[in-house]
C-alpha cells in the first residue's frame, strides 16, 4: 500500500523534474512513510513519483518507480496483487527470473509476458497504477475491478496530472484549483463526490475495472485517451444471473465459505504485523473468524467503543474476541476525544466527504496502527448480501406506493405536506417503533411528512436515489451548477434482474461502495500509514454472490442469510444476532450541544454570503429549525459543515 503521482509535462525543463516530483511525493508521505522514489524522462516529458509503505519485500528490491526487466515499462503502483506467488511460479516456469519477491516485479513481468489487458485480468487484488510504455510512448492508468484504490487524472495548462490523491496533483505548478460547482452540488446530495467526477474542474476519477490509455503524441494531447474496461460489474452480475448456482442451500453456503476462506488467506500474506478491525457485526466477525481459523497464532483485533451506549458495540466485539481467542485491543473514546477529531478530519480528505462514520474509522485506524501495519476489514457484505435496512424501506415503500393510484398519491402528498411538522410528530408518535425497522426512530411525524416527497416520484430508480439523497435539489443551493450523472446512472443494467432489491444493490456497488465506503476506509487508514484490506470484495466472491438468488441473501425477515450461515459455523448465533447498529455518531444532538459554536461559525450568514458558493437562505432556515428541535436536519447540515471545513483546511 502506497501512494503515487506523476505528470506528462512536455514544457518542463530537465533540471526542474526532480523538484516537481519530490514535491508531489511529499504530499503523499502519509500513504507511504517508509521510502520515496522518483523517475523521469525529460525528453519524453514524463515523470513518476512514489511513496512506499513497505508490506511485501521490505528490501530495496521493492523500490518504486520500478522498471521492467527489459526496461520497456516503468510502473508506480499502489495496492496489493495477492496472487503474485502463483503468477511468479507460472512466469518462472517459462524462464523468468526475479531479483526480489515483491508483487510489483511480478506484475511487470506478467505485463511483459502477456500484455497489459491479459495480465491485469489475472491480477487478484486491490490496485491502482500508472504504467509508462517507453517503446510505444503511451501512458496507461489502471484501477482495480471494485474501485478499492483511488486514482485521479486531468489536464491542466498543458500538463496531464495523475495520482492517488488530488493533494499530490495540487503540488504541480500546472495545477489550477477551481471548484467544480456541479461536483459540489452532487456532494450535497450524496455526501461524497460521485465518480467519475472530482471536486476540481478538469479532473476526474478513473472508473473501476478500467485501463485508460493516453497516446502522448502532439496530435492527441489534451484528450481523454482511450478507455478500455477489462472487468465490469454489469457483465459479472449479468453472467451470474444467467448462470445461477444450481446447488441446494448447504452447497451454496459451502461454496461461499470456500471462496471467503481463500480470499482471507490471500490477504493474510504480509512481511509486517497484521490484524483486523472487529466491530462485532456480521461482516467483521466473519473475517476475523476465518482469519483465526487459518492463523498459526492469535490474530490481533481492534475495536473502538463510545461512551454513548446507543453507539457502542465494544461489548459485543469483546465477547466475540474472547470466543475466537484473538489478542484483542479496545479503546473507549470519550465524547471530548470524538469532538476533537471532527474539525481536523476535513484535512485528511482530498475531496469533501461527509459520511460521519469517517470519525470512528479514523480512530480505530489510529488504534490499529500502533500495533500493526496491515488490518483486514469487513466492508462489502451489505452491498453483496442485501444488508442495508434501506433495502427493506425501499421494498416496503415500493409495495405500498404501488397500491395507490396516481390521483390517490397526489392527494396523500397534499395532505401530508399540509400538516405542521410539530403536530405530525405528536400525532404519529405511535409509529416510532415501526420506524426502527428501517434503522432510525424518533420524530415519526418528521419522517412521515417527508413521505410526501416520495409520492411524487416517477419510478423506482428515482425513489431509491431520493432515499439516498440529503439535499433534494442541491442545484438550487449552489449557484451556477447542474448535477452530472454518476457511474451508476451511466451504466447499463443487466437484463436479468428478477426482484426489486438487486437493482439497488447493483447501483450501490457502482457508486456508494467505491465513492463512500471505500474512500472512507482508504483515506482514514492511509492517513496513519495503515493498509486496510477488504477480503469480502475479492472479485471472485463478488461474482459468486451474483449467482445467488435473493432468498440466500434475505430470508425470514433477516439480512445476509448466506453470510450468517458461514459465520454460525464459527461463532454461536447468540453472539452476533442482534439489530444492526452501524458506525455513526449522534450528530443531531452534538450540533445542538458541543459542536454548536463550531457549526455556527461555519454556517454564519455573513460567511456564506462572502464565500458566494452556497445560498445562505435554505441553510440558515434548516440551522434555525434544527437548533429549535422542530426538525432534524443533521445530514443536510453536516454536508454543508464538512464542505466549509474542507474549504478552510485546503485553502478554498
Amino acid at each position: 500500500m502506497c501512494g503515487f503521482a506523476g505528470a506528462f509535462d512536455p514544457g518542463c525543463e530537465a533540471d526542474h523534474w526532480p523538484l516537481r516530483l519530490s514535491g508531489m511525493a511529499a504530499a503523499l508521505r502519509h500513504r507511504g512513510p517508509d521510502d520515496e522514489g522518483t523517475w523521469h524522462d525529460a525528453e519524453a516529458g514524463v515523470g513518476l513519483a512514489f511513496r512506499r509503505l513497505s508490506i511485501l519485500d521490505l528490501s530495496a528490491e521493492g523500490h518504486q518507480p520500478m522498471l521492467s526487466a527489459s526496461g520497456r515499462y516503468v510502473i508506480a503502483y499502489n495496492g496489493e496483487v495477492y496472487n503474485f506467488r502463483a503468477l511468479a511460479a507460472e512466469l518462472e516456469s517459462a524462464g523468468a527470473r526475479f531479483r526480489g519477491h515483491s508483487d510489483t516485479e511480478i506484475m511487470l513481468a506478467a505485463i511483459e509476458a502477456w500484455g497489459l489487458p491479459a495480465a491485469v485480468s489475472r491480477f487478484v487484488g486491490m490496485f491502482a497504477f500508472a504504467l509508462w510504455d517507453r517503446t510505444e510512448r503511451r501512458l496507461h492508468l489502471v484501477r482495480d475491478r471494485i474501485g478499492i484504490k483511488p486514482i485521479y487524472w486531468g489536464w491542466s495548462r498543458g500538463a496531464l496530472l495523475f495520482g492517488s490523491e488530488l493533494t499530490a496533483l495540487r503540488r504541480h505548478p500546472s495545477f489550477t484549483a477551481s471548484l467544480d460547482r456541479a461536483a459540489v452540488a452532487s456532494f450535497l446530495r450524496f455526501s461524497y463526490v460521485p465518480a467519475p467526477h472530482a471536486i476540481f474542474e478538469g479532473f476526474r476519477k478513473l472508473e473501476p475495472g478500467c485501463i485508460r490509455t493516453f497516446d502522448l503524441s502532439a496530435a492527441s494531447r489534451g484528450g481523454e485517451g482511450r478507455l478500455a474496461p477489462y472487468w465490469t460489474l454489469a457483465r459479472a452480475a449479468g453472467d451470474g444471473m444467467a448462470h445461477p448456482f444450481d446447488g441446494d442451500d448447504r452447497e451454496a453456503v459451502d461454496e461461499l465459505e470456500r471462496h471467503l476462506k481463500e480470499s482471507v488467506a490471500l490477504r493474510m500474506i504480509a512481511d509486517v504485523p497484521l490484524g483486523a478491525f472487529l466491530s462485532g457485526g456480521i461482516d467483521s466477525t466473519l473475517v476475523v473468524a476465518l482469519m483465526q481459523a487459518q492463523a498459526s497464532g492469535r490474530v490481533r483485533t481492534f475495536t473502538i467503543g463510545f461512551e454513548e451506549e446507543e453507539y457502542d458495540e465494544s461489548r459485543f466485539a469483546r465477547a466475540i474476541a474472547a470466543r475466537l481467542g484473538t489478542e484483542h485491543t479496545e479503546r473507549i473514546v470519550t465524547a471530548r476525544e470524538t469532538f476533537a477529531a471532527v474539525p481536523r478530519i476535513a484535512a485528511l480528505f482530498d475531496e469533501p466527504f461527509a459520511d460521519s462514520s469517517q470519525v470512528p474509522t479514523l480512530l480505530v485506524s489510529e488504534l490499529a496502527r500502533a500495533h500493526v501495519t496491515v488490518s483486514l476489514s469487513g466492508d462489502g457484505g451489505d452491498e453483496l448480501f442485501a444488508g442495508y435496512k434501506r433495502y427493506t424501506l425501499f421494498e416496503d415503500l415500493r409495495r405500498s406506493l404501488g397500491r395507490l393510484p396516481r390521483g390517490g398519491r397526489k392527494l396523500l402528498a397534499t395532505v401530508l405536506g399540509a400538516v405542521p411538522v410539530g403536530a405530525a410528530n405528536r400525532l404519529f408518535s405511535f409509529a416510532d417503533p415501526w420506524l426502527r425497522r428501517y434503522g432510525s426512530g424518533g420524530a415519526a411525524g418528521d419522517k412521515l411528512v417527508k413521505l410526501a416527497e416520495l409520492l411524487e416520484l416517477p419510478d423506482e430508480r428515482a425513489l431509491y436515489v431520493h432515499l439516498l439523497s440529503h439535499w433534494k435539489n442541491p442545484g438550487g443551493l449552489v449557484a451556477g451548477s447542474a448535477e452530472r450523472p454518476r457511474l451508476a446512472d451511466l451504466a447499463d443494467r443487466p437484463a436479468g434482474f428478477r426482484d426489486a432489491i438487486h437493482p439497488m444493490m447493483f447501483d450501490d456497488m457502482l457508486a456508494y461502495l467505491p465513492d463512500d465506503i471505500l474512500v472512507k476506509v482508504d483515506r482514514t487508514s492511509m492517513s496513519v500509514g495503515l493498509e486496510a484490506r477488504v477480503p469480502i470484495l475479492d472479485h471472485r466472491v463478488v461474482e459468486f454472490a451474483w449467482r445467488l438468488p435473493l432468498s440466500l441473501k434475505r430470508r425470514g425477515g433477516g439480512t445476509k442469510w448466506a453470510l450468517r450461515q458461514v459465520l454460525y459455523r464459527h461463532v454461536p448465533k447468540e453472539l452476533v444476532d442482534r439489530p444492526k447498529m452501524g458506525f455513526g455518531l449522534p450528530i443531531d444532538v452534538w450540533l445542538r450541544g458541543p459542536l454548536k459554536s463550531w457549526a455556527e461559525d461555519l454556517l454564519s450568514e455573513s460567511r456564506l454570503r462572502r464565500d458566494g458558493l452556497l445560498d445562505p437562505g435554505p441553510i440558515r432556515t434548516k440551522w434555525s429549525e434544527h437548533l429549535s428541535g422542530r426538525r432534524n436536519w443533521q445530514y443536510y447540515l453536516w454536508d454543508v459543515l464538512v464542505l466549509q471545513a474542507w474549504r478552510d483546511a485546503h485553502g478554498f
